[in-house]
């Protein structure tokens, strides 16, 4: 399946249990297994509707993804393992338990599906990010919006000033339950070398669990677009969390209004957040093909 290009193998995992690491390796290699940007497990929940567990290509399980739930949403219901009802599904994760709603046609069939992604975090140990002794973080004028971030000016990291392979860039990180650093640049992202300034971001000291890195084009207050370095899995062609992350992060800086249309080089995606609360995420899903893996 895939949302916007960012494509998952998808299990029913329930009443099982496997090396899903070494599993996730296998299948999501391009070349000798199916391909794939994660493994998805169905699993199930004490606290939720159904559970969704993520792996990525490199075996690493993943707190949460984006356009990964809104695929797993649509195998749940379209199998029939979760009803559809009039209240949105509640989808346990790594980053808690999210609502989830699936937009069904007349068929029965999933085309879309809305997300409440829960609330981004802005806060250094949220993220986590650790900066080299005496510096500052905050570096840029953040926005006069009333955003609800609950943290002081001196723990968020914006505009932080960052130098790699002769390129240099400013940052602005988010947690959407997993870390991520944006960076909001003038050379068109088509251009920009991600394949090599990526894994170095990726592996920077700064942070201790790894991050997503994303650059990104201001197009107009309603639009923007971008292309991503997936933490452990390479450059993707769309990154849910990372859409929420990114638009949180041009909310904070004053570049966007609430609501922007996120174009990524696999399709478009609909973020919108208020300033406060959970960010929504809206897109397309897709199931591709289905069939049995030999072991």
């Amino acid at each position: 399946m895939h949302g916007a290009g960012n494509d998952y193998v998808l299990l029913d995992a329930r009443g099982q249990d496997r090396d899903w690491p070494k599993l996730a390796r296998e299948m999501c290699d391009r070349h000798y297994g199916i391909g794939a940007d994660g493994l998805l497990l169905v699993a199930p929940s004490s606290v939720a509707d159904i559970r969704m567990r993520m792996f990525n290509p490199d075996g690493s399980e993943a707190e949460m993804c984006g356009n990964g739930i809104r695929c797993f949403a649509k195998y749940v219901v379209e199998r029939g393992i979760v009803a559809p009802g009039e209240r949105a599904l509640r989808v346990e994760t790594g980053n808690g338990v999210l609502d989830v709603v699936p937009l069904v046609d007349g068929q029965g069939r999933v085309a879309r599906v809305r997300v409440s992604m829960g609330e981004p975090r802005f806060g250094a140990d949220d993220i986590p990010v650790r900066l080299p002794e005496g510096a500052r973080g905050l570096q840029v004028n953040i926005t006069k919006v009333p955003l609800d971030i609950n943290k002081r000016a001196l723990d968020i990291i914006a505009g932080y000033e960052v130098k790699l392979d002769g390129h240099s860039f400013r940052i602005t990180c988010v947690s959407m339950g997993n870390p991520h650093a944006v960076a909001f640049v003038e050379l068109p992202v088509g251009q920009f070398p991600l394949q090599v300034v990526g894994p170095l971001m990726e592996h920077h000291p700064m942070f201790p669990k790894r991050v997503n890195f994303h650059v990104v084009n201001v197009v107009d207050r309603g639009r923007l677009r971008a292309r991503t370095w997936e933490r452990g899995a390479g450059l993707t062609l769309a990154c849910g969390t990372g859409a929420c992350a990114i638009h949180a992060a041009s909310r904070l800086l004053g570049l966007t209004d609430s609501m922007v249309q996120l174009e990524m080089p696999g399709g478009v995606l609909e973020v919108t957040w208020e300033g406060r609360g959970p960010v929504y995420l809206e897109g397309p899903v897709e199931e591709v093909f289905e069939g049995e893996w030999g072991e």
